[in-house]
């Protein structure tokens, strides 16, 4: 085999840039080994990361396990991962200090997300001097982000808003951004999926050329696979019967997510009284699913190992008629005990469970080394407020899921003493990250119990 092939990580093509999938003949394999050396991650495998957001608290009876262990049974807010139930854990009694107002009055949506990848007290601003704290996933990112293509990823089904008064007197920025870059710099996700794919599978470089690309496929209504074709086949004449299984099972992913969005767009443009967002789905649920999938395509792909995920900002009025709830999120989370408002709580936090059962069970579909790619995972899925019409900050609802390259205890219910800092899962996911951090926003020291 030669040099110049075993060094293989792309598909090319006109503007077209195809990270590849792990192959056994190529060079992912040892690549990784290198990096997992260099960068202390466990096993040859390097790890990845996601944070996945879901807003304004949940109906917590519903939502928190009765016991406690390996034993524990899933509530009912939790069933649609039942057959997930030994991929993850669910940890209660964890805080964000930093969310409550803290002589700043009211807020709490706002100082929910704004805390929530941070542990910092957001600065109570509607202006331009907004002043948060520097998120987790960016702090891996700064320290590994250049080992591959892409140092992170960011992503939301709410468009992006930097500017306006949201929430009593909080910047709109503070609510509709996960990701900061820096203290002032929040960095805005991506809604629209196909914007997402052209920065999956473009050239990476910008320019003419990438715009041309893109501007010729979408005139001939041709697949970005159809640029990389010749590329393809030209690698698959080195390739095993394994390797080709995997890459056409991979070739098939990205097709399926281009057909997703040109129906997206088709549907749109059969709307003349309401222009929507190119390549937005009318359907919540295949908005998420999209959005799961191209993260799962970017870990696949290594072409980052750092995501985030709003799935709605904190305070969302978005309403579930899908479900038999039209009623608007955050008017009914003030529920003050109301029955009838409760069960459509529980009912929505129930839709969300459905939706990331959907993401781990794409993750654990894939093979990787002598796993899965969600062995090869942490992801964090929850909120910044527990019951919300109390806007709680503590006994957050969370659930840690993926292996962690083998570091990880799953299936399970831990529980924490109360008061126990969100940020010390996090110092806990950059140890295991290869990232030195010695404390991390509010953090008292690492979650040992999480492995």
């Amino acid at each position: 085999m030669s040099h110049e092939f075993s060094r293989r990580r792309f598909l090319r093509g006109l503007g077209t840039l195809m990270a590849l999938p792990a192959l056994e003949a190529t060079a992912p394999f040892a690549a990784r080994a290198a990096t997992a050396a260099k960068t202390g991650t466990a096993g040859s495998l390097p790890l990845r990361m996601a944070f996945v957001y879901t807003p304004n608290g949940k109906n917590m009876e519903h939502w928190t396990p009765g016991n406690d262990g390996s034993s524990y049974d899933l509530s009912p807010s939790l069933a649609p991962l039942k057959d997930l139930k030994s991929e993850f854990q669910v940890i209660s009694g964890l805080k964000h200090e930093k969310a409550q107002a803290n002589g700043d009055g009211g807020g709490d949506h706002a100082r929910a997300n704004a805390s929530f990848l941070t542990g910092v007290q957001a600065r109570k601003t509607a202006g331009a001097d907004i002043r948060n704290g520097i998120s987790i996933d960016q702090v891996a990112a700064n320290d590994i982000g250049q080992l591959t293509r892409l140092p992170s990823l960011e992503l939301s089904c709410d468009e992006a808003r930097r500017a306006g008064n949201c929430d009593s007197g909080y910047s709109c920025s503070y609510q509709f951004n996960l990701a900061w870059k820096s203290e002032t710099t929040p960095l805005a996700p991506e809604r629209d999926p196909k914007l997402a794919f052209e920065r999956l599978f473009g050239s990476g470089g910008g320019g003419s050329e990438e715009d041309a690309a893109r501007a010729k496929r979408e005139f001939f209504n041709k697949s970005v696979l159809d640029f990389v074709m010749e590329d393809a086949r030209s690698l698959q004449k080195h390739l095993g019967y394994t390797d080709k299984q995997k890459l056409d099972e991979y070739l098939s992913s990205v097709r399926d997510i281009e057909r997703r969005l040109t129906s997206a767009d088709q549907f749109s443009q059969s709307m003349p009284d309401y222009k929507k967002p190119t390549g937005i789905p009318e359907s919540y649920q295949e908005h998420i699913r999209l959005m799961f999938d191209l993260q799962v395509l970017a870990f696949q792909t290594d072409t980052t190992r750092i995501s985030t995920f709003l799935l709605a900002h904190d305070g969302s009025n978005r309403s579930f008629p899908e479900i038999g709830v039209p009623d608007a999120h955050h008017g009914i989370s003030h529920h003050q005990r109301d029955a009838s408002k409760l069960e459509k709580i529980a009912k929505i936090d129930t839709y969300y469970s459905e939706q990331f059962a959907y993401f781990l069970q794409k993750l654990k579909s894939i093979k990787e080394g002598d796993g899965t790619l969600l062995d090869n995972c942490m992801i964090v899925f929850g909120g910044g407020i527990s019951d919300p019409d109390r806007h709680n900050h503590d006994d957050l609802p969370v659930i840690l899921a993926g292996g962690g390259g083998g570091t990880l205890k799953k299936g399970r219910h831990l529980r924490l003493r109360d008061e126990t800092p969100m940020c010390n899962l996090y110092l806990s996911m950059m140890d295991r990250m290869g990232v030195k951090t010695a404390n991390f926003g509010d953090s008292t020291g690492k979650l040992d119990a999480i492995g």
